[in-house]
């Protein structure tokens, strides 16, 4: 049964939503949201406080690097929230491929010939290079889970081959960045545990779509980003304190060796933080809820999924009729995000038709780099890619779908 299943799901009021994002004024469709997410007042303002009350940097004797460990704490505490997680296994950083780096780094120093990696062709390539880079270094084999090119899914019964007492790690994405697919990665995960390994996934795209509960997926390791869910650009990975005791990063001798501070390499942007802070607070509040702030956001993005996901059939709808696109993927379970190619136009001049109407549309591979090659389209400029959040509505739609039509003529 689907997460989002389990929690009632309230009708979402969507101009409300809207109406607390000012970019959203400027009468554009920001239909790529799969690449970045515009973000509301209450984040704006709370990165302009952090600045404007004075912070200073961490740990500090004084008032301002006060509000620095403030800021940092209630941020792990949001983090955790969203996902799931406890605040002292929320690992942050400029972005989950910096993050993704990092980790696989640390982990490799235990790797060596013979063991292996499991990775996907469905992945955004941050979750897929890092781990054949390191792997590769340490002498380790990587294997590959295929995609299914007709339907874009990533059949779980692959791994029982793909999995055995060599495997250290298997990475997999919760959702598709380009075609929304989320795979069964509580099945896939179940595997690996099985078999001793480490899971890793990226939840980057999977986030914003709808309710997380990182020990729900058997996510040992599960990254998200900010930007993805209406906050600034900061990445985050989030783990259970006691795995991340045992893992010992690269890091400078006079810098913290606690967890999850010895991860962090650096100053943190604290004015930033508190602006993800903000973003989760949001997020919790977009539909009325009581509780805490994690059954809150449990109510807040079931009633979101749910909207987003009709509002996503009228899309797809709209794209299926039209004998002059092409579709890419029909999984069974997605996120709403669509990749299409128009007949007699490349990806670059759809994107670029579109802009003209000012719907904002993201073409090319969109990193998924083995996922493209796998559909034959990498090399030919990969597809349109449109993707939807809370904050759209059917007249964003309408317009996509009309500027579309009008690409046959």
């Amino acid at each position: 049964m689907p997460f989002a299943t389990k929690f009632p799901v309230a009708k979402f009021p969507v101009q409300s939503v809207r109406a607390t994002y000012p970019a959203l004024d400027d009468g554009h469709a920001y239909l790529d949201g799969a690449a970045g997410t515009q973000v509301p007042q209450s984040v704006i303002d709370a990165i302009v406080s952090a600045y404007r009350t004075g912070i200073g940097n961490a740990g500090g004797a004084f008032e301002a690097s006060h509000r620095a460990d403030e800021i940092v704490a209630a941020c792990r505490a949001a983090v955790a929230d969203l996902v799931g997680g406890l605040p002292d296994g929320v690992i942050l950083g400029p972005n989950m491929t910096t993050l993704t780096y990092r980790l696989a780094g640390a982990l490799a120093l235990g790797w060596g010939p013979g063991d292996e990696v499991v990775v996907s062709r469905l992945d955004h390539d941050a979750n897929v290079r890092p781990w054949i880079q390191l792997a590769t270094r340490a002498g380790a084999t990587i294997r590959w889970a295929e995609v299914d090119p007709a339907t874009g899914e990533l059949p779980v019964e692959q791994y029982t081959n793909l999995i055995g007492e060599r495997t250290r790690l298997v990475a997999v994405t919760a959702a598709s960045n380009v075609l929304g697919t989320r795979p069964d990665v509580a099945a896939i995960t179940a595997l690996a545990h099985a078999a001793g390994a480490l899971t890793y996934v990226d939840g980057v795209h999977a986030t914003a779509h709808g309710p997380v509960d990182i020990a729900e997926l058997g996510a040992d390791f599960y990254a998200t980003s900010a930007y993805k869910w209406s906050g600034p650009h900061i990445g985050a990975v989030i783990a259970d304190p006691a795995l991340l005791e045992t893992i010992r990063p690269d890091k400078l001798a006079s810098s913290p060796d606690t967890v999850p501070d010895r991860f962090e390499r650096g100053t943190s942007p604290f004015a930033d933080l508190a602006g993800v802070t903000a973003a989760v607070n949001h997020l919790a509040t977009m539909v009325p809820g009581t509780g805490t702030r994690r059954e809150r956001l449990l109510t807040s993005l079931s009633a979101a999924e749910a909207y987003e996901q009709e509002l996503f059939g009228v899309l797809i709808a709209g794209l299926e009729a039209m004998p002059h696109v092409t579709l890419y993927g029909k999984p069974a379970r997605r996120s709403a995000t669509a990749y299409f190619t128009v007949a007699g136009r490349t990806p670059r001049e759809v994107a670029e038709a579109l802009a003209a109407r000012r719907v904002n549309v993201w073409n090319g591979h969109n990193y998924a780099w083995e996922l493209t090659g796998a559909l034959g389209i990498r090399d030919s400029g990969g597809a349109v890619r449109v993707g939807l959040v809370h904050y759209n509505d059917h007249s964003d739609v309408d317009r996509l779908l009309k500027a579309v039509t009008r690409l046959e003529e």
